[in-house]
């Protein structure tokens, strides 16, 4: 049956759900204790539905394939809204929600199956939306990334940024780059999330992963205790304040590699928005320091894929730190960047103008979205006429 929901898409029949519900996965039994919830989440698992939605009113939904369907499960009541989801809530957290009418944990099921959940009131009654954690992490080919990151993820020490704008696969690229590093290197990895949007299994390394709320208080407590872990790369998540800033370049400085994300549009910005972050009378030590720390930034956008069987495809920029990278951060000239990438491609560098240009030559993608996000829209029509710049004359 489940072989019959991939087949037709989002063509989903509606029964499946209670049929997955009442079978236990990989042949565990369900024990007298289990909470009744779980047959939903067991019914999320089976299908392969990202989401899983209770409200009064109706019956439980899944998410499949983007779109929300319903199921032929009970119309959830308020009584019966509270019996489900107060019993899988400890008594902090029940009170917590009582308090505030909202609540984030995470909820397993069955050892292996991880949902990030939260708990809401809305106009007076229960419900919960609960997205799956993924387990299986792709590699960089699946997501169609460059191999140039498999060199960044060979780096000792430095920082490694990924950035883009909301909902560009920030995550999903850290999150593969960790788990190359896992399958590659017997080293310490520790993850700061919040929330844990990925599960790793030890591989040839072993990974920590680190839930703000569930295993420690906030990002401060987990950076302060960070390096008596003994981690040998880490993900502190959004560089979002100057002490996660702070923690990551001292903690590259110690011999660690360190990734976290940005909302920048591209490496130049990602080192202005940075600096930013710090009071005017530091910045100037602060650019120093990051001059030595910055190991990569990565920039990243998702578009529209023309090919049978790919959703969305990324261009991508990648600034790997060299001598002429450095020069340019130290001086405060972010804005000459673009020509260090565009003569270093030898090095592992690659300018997003230019793969733009090779995803639309290659059908990928449809030149009107490749103009729409383009640096230079003028730059890349001469690209795709096949004139290139160099970076003759800019250092």
């Amino acid at each position: 049956m489940v072989q019959r929901v991939e087949a037709r898409g989002i063509s989903v029949l509606e029964s499946v759900v209670i049929m997955a519900a009442e079978q236990p996965i990989d042949g565990q039994v369900n024990h007298d204790r289990d909470p009744e919830v779980n047959k939903l989440f067991r019914a999320a698992v089976k299908t392969r539905a990202s989401d899983l939605h209770l409200k009064v009113g109706q019956s439980p939904k899944l998410r499949l394939f983007g779109e929300l369907k319903k199921t032929t499960g009970e119309v959830m009541t308020a009584k019966r809204m509270e019996e489900l989801v107060f019993e899988i809530l400890t008594p902090a957290q029940r009170e917590f929600f009582l308090e505030h009418g909202t609540l984030d944990f995470a909820h397993e099921v069955d050892g292996e199956h991880r949902f990030r959940t939260n708990v809401f009131r809305q106009r007076g009654m229960i419900s919960l939306a609960a997205r799956r954690v993924n387990t299986i992490v792709p590699p960089f080919e699946e997501l169609h990334l460059p191999s140039a990151l498999a060199t960044v993820c060979e780096s000792r020490q430095g920082l490694v940024l990924v950035v883009g704008p909301t909902g560009c696969g920030k995550t999903t690229t850290i999150a593969s780059m960790i788990d190359h590093i896992n399958r590659t290197r017997s080293c310490h990895i520790i993850t700061v999330e919040d929330p844990i949007e990925y599960l790793f299994k030890d591989r040839k390394g072993i990974v920590s992963q680190r839930e703000i709320g569930l295993d420690t208080k906030d990002y401060d407590e987990a950076l302060t205790y960070l390096m008596r872990q003994d981690p040998d790369v880490v993900f502190v998540g959004e560089m979002r304040d100057a002490r996660t800033v702070t923690a990551g370049m001292r903690a590259s400085e110690t011999g660690h590699l360190v990734f976290g994300t940005m909302h920048s549009a591209n490496a130049a910005q990602a080192i202005h928005r940075l600096l930013d972050l710090f009071p005017q009378n530091e910045r100037d030590l602060v650019r120093q320091a990051l001059t030595l720390a910055i190991r990569a930034v990565v920039s990243q956008v998702l578009l529209p894929c023309l090919k049978e069987g790919v959703d969305r495809i990324p261009a991508v920029e990648i600034l790997i730190s060299n001598a002429a990278a450095r020069r340019l951060i130290s001086e405060g000239r972010e804005a000459d960047l673009p020509s260090v990438i565009r003569s270093s491609a030898a090095e592992g560098m690659q300018d997003l103008t230019y793969n733009l240009c090779e995803l639309v030559k290659a059908g990928s993608i449809d030149p009107k979205d490749a103009y729409k996000y383009a640096p230079n829209t003028e730059e890349l029509k001469m690209a795709l006429k096949g004139i290139t710049t160099t970076a003759s004359g800019i250092l």
